[in-house]
């Protein structure tokens, strides 16, 4: 099956990000160096990494010449892709030093959703359908 994969261009943030995104969600995280892989610029720069799991992203430290993240007006969807109680977990910890929070919470329509800039300048709109978790305002 075809599924879309976000592949993110850090500005010599791509090690970090990568592990922080490994830690919010799980999964494997390999990561390879421009030292390993020959390329130009400083060896220990990420030149290709992935996060493999329940959450999939790429990512690399941008080049000489490479324009690095910067989003507007896009957001990575999570709706639906976990129980609520994970997505709560996640939304939280993508938070935590984040901007532009809309909390995670209960809509009028019914479904819970939320919206977080974490601290890397990705965008997350999170969300579930159902009840929240016990304890949860959601």
């Amino acid at each position: 099956m075809t599924r879309l994969t976000p592949y993110l261009s850090f500005p010599g943030t791509a090690r970090e990000a990568l592990t922080a995104y490994r830690d919010v969600f799980g999964g494997e995280l390999v990561l390879h160096t421009k030292g390993e892989f020959g390329a130009e610029g400083d060896p220990q720069a990420i030149a290709h990494g992935m996060l493999q799991g329940p959450v999939e992203l790429f990512g690399s430290d941008a080049g000489p010449g490479d324009a690095p993240l910067r989003l507007e007006g896009v957001l990575l969807s999570l709706l639906g892709t976990a129980d609520a109680a994970t997505l709560h977990r996640w939304f939280d910890a993508l938070a935590e030093g984040g901007t532009d929070v809309d909390p995670l919470q209960r809509r009028p329509w019914g479904d819970s959703d939320g919206q977080v800039t974490d601290r890397f300048g990705v965008r997350w709109l999170i969300g579930y359908q159902g009840d929240p978790p016990a304890g949860e305002v959601g």
